[in-house]
């Protein structure tokens, strides 16, 4: 398949899952936007396109909700004249790393974006929630033990019914307050739940009375960090949500160092829930303005 070339773009399919991970795999980024399984879950939502400048995977992305913006270039090939060129066709590069918008943001306005900041944790700090500062999350872990027992599998096909269910639960919940939000959530989950092994997604399901009560995709960001793009939770139960935290990371996650559980969108309850898990650093994220 020959590659779009500035000024052609393509939009993102499919069909596309070996170039992107192939060019992701050569250049990778602490940032969670750049694993397939994110690039592609929000593809229409974002109505995501890419092309090809200096050798560079440049990813252009239209959500309604913000302007247009480039992602940070995917590759090393003149970057300078690459952010040019993608200033010149759009108003921003948005999502780029610190370290990137100190290196190439000088001749234009950069500043940081705190809402896309991505929430990094030690995997031993969720994994086992040792010391005085994790009580509260301990304490309500206990009080659900204490109350029901739940099963723990592996996601696979068999899952699909059951999970969907719990997903329309959610959103009854969810998309009371904002129902565009819950129809997004409902497609992004939905081929989560349809093809996340075909993106390199790994799940867990929580069963009570051999109901799903909740569910977690996760997978690899680079060799030592983990990504969790994805957590729905029955609000019914008080403290599953902090088990679930804690388990999926423990039974599935324990090989890696660190956890990314991505960024809190300028949420204020997302905001206070991540801050309460104690991250050990962000990945701080730019906006390059042309």
């Amino acid at each position: 398949m020959s590659l779009p070339l500035f000024p052609e773009f393509k939009l993102i399919g499919m069909e596309d899952r070996s170039i992107l991970a192939a060019a992701i795999a050569r250049h990778p980024s602490p940032a969670c936007e750049f694993h397939l399984a994110n690039i592609f879950l929000w593809r229409h939502f974002e109505r995501s396109k890419y092309t090809i400048i200096n050798e560079n995977l440049c990813i252009l992305c239209g959500p309604p909700s913000e302007p247009a913006y480039f992602l940070q270039p995917i590759g090393e090939t003149e970057i300078e004249t690459t952010v040019r060129t993608c200033l010149s066709f759009a108003p921003r590069l948005s999502r780029v790393t610190e370290s990137f918008a100190l290196r190439y943001g000088g001749p234009y306005r950069h500043e940081p974006d705190r809402d896309n900041f991505d929430y990094v944790y030690r995997t031993d700090d969720l994994a086992h929630l040792k010391g005085k500062k994790y009580d509260g999350k301990r304490n309500r872990i206990r009080k659900f033990e204490k109350s029901y027992v739940y099963s723990y599998a592996r996601y696979g096909r068999a899952d699909l019914t059951g999970c969907l269910q719990l997903l329309e639960d959610w959103l009854e919940v969810k998309a009371s307050r904002d129902a565009f939000f819950g129809q997004v959530w409902r497609v992004v989950i939905q081929e989560a739940l349809e093809r996340g092994e075909d993106l390199g997604l790994l799940g867990g399901v929580f069963r009570l009375d051999g109901r799903v009560v909740a569910f977690s995709f996760g997978a690899k960001l680079s060799s030592d960090t983990a990504v969790i793009p994805i957590e729905i939770v029955d609000p019914e139960y008080d403290g599953l949500s902090q088990l679930v935290n804690r388990e999926f990371i423990r039974r599935e996650w324990s090989d890696c160092r660190c956890i990314n559980r991505e960024q809190d969108n300028g949420i204020p309850g997302l905001r206070r829930a991540k801050t309460s898990y104690h991250p050990h650093h962000f990945i701080k994220k730019y906006n390059i303005w042309g």
